[in-house]
This record gives structure tokens, sequence and C-alpha cells, in this order.
């Protein structure tokens, strides 16, 4: 399914967080000019995080009072984002007193692969179905008049 204008720069966004999410993983390739090593590995996410992830998360909530109650399917994929940003969030925030490194960023970037996946396959494409037009640019900014 194409993806929507209005749900593009979300799609785009998650092409940065697929990218640490997969350098985050155990069998991660090497990526340029990202860290290789763990403690680089988790500096790095942290940023990541404050700068471009919860701007992002907050960006998905955003939408929630707008859309919900349209579909009974759409408001519980909703409601498991939001559950699924806070354990991301608790997993973030428990990288800098970590004594094994190594798994939880494993754990942080799968977690986070999977997340984003759904949202993608699942949760965007419901959006586009159940969503007006005029709703959708509601949504995300853009006139509807």
């Amino acid at each position: 399914m194409k993806r929507h204008p209005s749900l593009i720069p979300l799609s785009r966004e998650h092409h940065g967080a697929l990218i640490l999410s997969r350098l985050l993983q155990k069998d991660a390739p090497p990526y340029k000019g990202l860290p290789a090593d763990p403690a680089g590995k988790a500096a790095y996410a942290l940023s990541f995080y404050q700068d471009e992830l919860l701007p992002h998360f907050a960006e998905e909530e955003r939408i929630i009072p707008i859309i919900n109650g349209i579909d009974a399917e759409l408001d519980r994929h909703m409601e498991t984002m939001v559950t699924e940003h806070a354990e991301i969030k608790k997993l973030f925030s428990a990288i800098p007193n970590s004594q094994n490194l190594p798994d939880l960023l494993d754990l942080t970037g799968k977690t986070m692969e999977a997340h984003i996946r759904k949202e993608e396959r699942v949760i965007f494409p419901l959006i586009q179905e159940k969503c007006s037009e005029e709703l959708l640019g509601k949504m995300f900014g853009e006139a509807t008049d």
C-alpha cells in the first residue's frame, strides 16, 4: 500500500530508527560512520533517543485523540502503540546503568525493530484505510478547508 502523504514524514523518521534498531542488535553489520562498540552504540542510541525518538513518539501519540473511536481495531492498535512506546522508553532509561550492556542493547534494538515494523505494516495502513482525507489532514496539520 502506498503511504498517504500525511504519513510520509513519520515513515521517513522510521528509517533512521530502523538503522539504530539494527545497530543495537548483536548480529548487526558495521555501519559506516556509526559506533561499533557497546559503549559507543549506547551513547549514540541515547542521543538519538532524546533528539529523534521522543519527539517522534509524541507526534504519533498526539493523533490518538483525533482518531479515537473511529474503529475498534484501530483503537486497540493505538493503545498497543502507546504501551510499546513506554516499553521502549523503559529500555532506554536502563542503558546508562546497565550491568550487561550488549544484551540490553540487543533487546532494545529488537523491540524497536518489531515496533516500527508493526507501525509500518499494520498501524499506518489501518489509519489510511479507516480515516478520511479530511481527518488525515487534521491529524498532521494540513489545511482541510
